[in-house]
């Protein structure tokens, strides 16, 4: 064998050599990534029902995926409205997050009519699919984070109820975005909520009692459940959070969305992170 060939010999075996060890490297990081990944809590997103085009589809925004990867620390998964597949899932299942939507809950629900007057989307396959999903969640003391219509279907399984227009309530503030204006403008910073000093808000706020959230809703609480207590209320009395009474899980309705701008804000951040503390806590226990 020539020199020439040696070199040649040699180099092909470098370059085996080389893609073996990377090979082994890819491994080694995929094994990494795979136990950081799976040694997450799953938690389910509940999705809305509605269409595109001609399609059904299900679909959840953006901000509350980012939330809870960014500050609860969680993998999400999106729970279709399927109460069949809900249930199903649920016992895989770490924590529930109920969005926020732009469709509100169907009034029977709550013992009510439709208001003759008032044109609004509805999502029943969404009623259905969360209403059996909270109460499913309580049996199973997971923890469960509920968001402006999430916050309103927590109250409605327990057996509460709702005012379906705010602004015919007197002496309530006007609590519904402006949709003309930017999402900048119509998530800003809108009015003051007052926390209950015995409260889990308060307690994760060092007992800074008055803060200030946004407000994007033109229905609220009137009746609340009997199993719930109040976290916060505004200043005209609208119920703005809520907890379960017993304790006996994280059980967290907030009227406001802290989904938005987590960040900018220390309360809406401090909501994320207790929710994805006792996400791995119910991991662990379980």
């Amino acid at each position: 064998m020539n020199h020439l060939e040696n070199i040649t010999t040699k180099n092909e075996i470098n370059k085996e050599e080389r893609l073996v060890n990377r090979n082994q490297q890819k491994q080694e990081s995929h094994q990494i990534e795979s136990a950081q990944f799976t040694s997450k809590p799953l938690v389910g997103i509940s999705c809305c029902s509605n269409t595109l085009g001609i399609h059904n589809i299900q679909m959840v925004a953006d901000k509350y995926i980012n939330a809870v990867e960014s500050f609860s620390d969680i993998i999400p998964v999106l729970i279709p409205t399927s109460v069949t597949t809900t249930l199903a899932l649920l016992p895989r299942l770490d924590g529930i997050l109920l969005t926020g939507s732009y469709s509100n809950i169907e009034p029977h629900h709550y013992g009510q009519s439709v208001l003759n007057d008032y044109d609004e989307p509805r999502d029943e396959k969404r009623d259905q699919n969360n209403l059996a999903l909270i109460q499913a969640a309580l049996k199973l003391n997971l923890p469960v984070l509920g968001i402006c219509r999430g916050f309103q279907e927590m109250n409605v399984a327990l057996g509460g109820s709702l005012h379906q227009r705010l602004n015919l309530q007197s002496s309530i503030l006007n609590h519904s975005e402006d949709k003309t204006k930017s999402l900048l403008e119509q998530y800003a910073l809108a009015h003051e909520i007052m926390l209950n000093e015995d409260g889990l808000l308060a307690k994760l706020m060092d007992n800074q009692l008055t803060q200030r959230v946004n407000s994007l809703h033109g229905q609220g609480i009137n009746k609340l459940a009997r199993e719930l207590t109040i976290e916060a209320v505004a200043n005209d009395g609208i119920i703005e959070a809520f907890s379960r009474k017993s304790r006996e899980s994280f059980f967290l309705g907030l009227q406001w969305h802290p989904e938005w701008q987590v960040n900018e804000n220390k309360l809406y951040r401090h909501i994320f992170e207790a929710f994805g503390d006792a996400c791995r806590l119910y991991s662990r226990s379980s």
